[in-house]
């Protein structure tokens, strides 16, 4: 008889059929345990070929966990499972391309080792680990995976200080972190002085570039590119390449002037246009204007930020712009703003302590700490009262050295030592000044001072003899400036690069 006909034969036969699928099985879990585990078993369920050496697939020195992994689970089950797609190859295929990538630029080596962090099914660990590199862990707080996936959570990480050479985070997982902040922290405390982070994300616009940037403070960029996805369907990634340093930055640090960040002047294309041509009636034009304001939020992702803060400098009542604008109309993106309310007539304050959620400093805005002196009119129309806004209440700020008159004595403080000491270029703060004239005073000494550049948005509203609603063709004697030097102030701080609205 043919031998090929007998072979033919042979295959069909179930018997054969069911051997030769024995056999496949037993091949793929030979290579299991030999590729992805090095050789050894996770439990006596499991088929093993031989027993588990000290620490397999970690070396003593990669890492000290502060706590023991757990043991196999129904979910690490799963895992291996999904191990066996074709999707889960795919990924490989992709985190292996991109892995050589960096082993040929210099901040990938074999010998590095390695934490994959939120690795969500350990495809970028078995990518290393086939291109030879031994010493690697991933990081997840929805799996574990004995030897391979430590649980835990990034913001938390269960290592010691200065462990690892190469630290990863793929997928734009710092992009769906809750705390950013202290994802990208605990990479830094964990990765070694002049070990490498690469950080893939999805933002694209350089406001949230930086602020990724600002997250690593100890760490300096090498290179940034953007590559494709793991699927053509799916969008393309940022890569960012990060080198810890050897001193940390301090983001406290007393700096002189500043100049602001190229990233920050991008928003002020997008803004709308400040209106040169005095309006002749600015209580109506607020309306309008404020429909086309172009908001910060609006255009840029707000995600990658320590804190988010508003500072309503001059803030009357709670009504006046707190509650009535800020927490009803402001895009906050779903982040939470801690809110300063800074007010120094005292009429408001009894007001702010049954407003939770609101710190009230009980001062006036300054450019130094000395005692200062208010003109104010204890009797406002019901309008103005039903209203919260208290317009014309406060009189321009008189310093205690060239004090004329018989009014009310309050404290001011120094508002740009004020905002360097609570607030970093971490942070996203956004301000809204009215005091009343004070604004020629407290502009120029942000500026000079360098906490111009802590501000990411401005709302500013400029004094000046407007014409009065009351008396067609009359001006405010109240003040002296122009609208024009009004609009100059606004021009030379957009110019400056900050992103400052009109207000009214």
């Amino acid at each position: 008889m043919d031998p090929t006909l007998i072979k033919t034969h042979l295959l069909k036969n179930p018997v054969v059929q069911i051997l030769v699928l024995g056999v496949l099985v037993f091949l793929f879990r030979f290579a299991s345990i030999v590729i992805l585990r090095g050789g050894s078993c996770d439990g006596p369920g499991d088929f093993c070929f031989f027993s588990a050496p000290q620490d397999p697939g970690l070396r003593n020195n990669i890492v000290s966990i502060r706590n023991s992994p757990p043991s196999a689970s129904q979910r690490s089950i799963a895992v291996l499972d999904i191990w066996t797609t074709v999707g889960f190859r795919m990924s490989v295929s992709y985190y292996s391309s991109i892995f050589q990538d960096l082993i040929s630029e210099g901040s990938l080596s074999l010998k590095s080792n390695v934490l994959c962090v939120e690795t969500p099914v350990g495809s970028d660990v078995v990518a290393l680990r086939e291109l030879g590199v031994h010493d690697v862990v991933g990081l997840s707080s929805k799996i574990s995976l004995k030897r391979l996936i430590v649980s835990g959570h990034a913001y938390r990480q269960p290592f010691d200080d200065n462990i690892f050479d190469f630290e990863f985070s793929g997928n734009a997982e710092l992009d769906r972190s809750s705390d950013p902040f202290n994802f990208a922290s605990e990479i830094v405390r964990t990765l070694k002085p002049g070990g490498f982070a690469v950080i893939h994300t999805k933002t694209k616009d350089l406001y949230s570039f930086h602020s990724i940037l600002n997250l690593f403070n100890s760490c300096t960029l090498i290179s940034a590119r953007e590559i494709a996805g793991p699927d053509p369907s799916l969008p393309s990634f940022r890569e960012i390449v990060l080198k810890k340093g050897i001193v940390s930055v301090h983001f406290h640090e007393e700096k002189a002037k500043c100049c602001v960040p190229e990233y920050k002047r991008e928003s002020i294309k997008n803004a709308e246009p400040l209106i040169e041509k005095e309006p002749s009636k600015p209580w109506l034009t607020l309306k309008r204007y404020l429909k086309k304001v172009r908001y910060l939020p609006t255009m840029f992702d707000l995600s990658f930020k320590q804190r988010y803060a508003y500072v309503d400098v001059g803030a009357r009542s709670y009504e006046s712009s707190i509650g009535s604008w800020f927490r009803k109309q402001y895009p906050k993106q779903n982040k939470s703003f801690e809110i300063y309310a800074i007010e120094a007539d005292t009429a408001f304050h009894e007001e702010y302590r049954s407003k939770g959620k609101v710190t009230l400093l009980p001062y006036a805005a300054w450019v130094r700490n000395e005692t200062l002196f208010f003109e104010i009119n204890r009797k406002p129309t019901r309008k103005i009262e039903e209203k919260g806004r208290g317009i014309g209440r406060i009189q321009p700020v008189q310093s205690s050295t060239n004090f004329v008159g018989n009014v009310d004595k309050i404290r001011g403080f120094d508002f740009a030592s004020w905002l360097k000491s609570t607030f970093s270029e971490r942070d996203f703060l956004v301000v809204k000044m009215d005091v009343e004239g004070t604004e020629f005073h407290l502009i120029p000494r942000l500026i000079e001072s360098g906490a111009i550049c802590l501000i990411d948005e401005m709302f500013l509203e400029c004094h000046y003899n407007r014409w009065q609603k009351c008396c067609p063709g009359v001006r405010s004697p109240k003040y002296q400036r122009t609208y024009a030097q009004c609009f100059r102030l606004f021009f030379s701080l957009r110019e400056s690069g900050v992103l400052v609205h009109q207000w009214w």
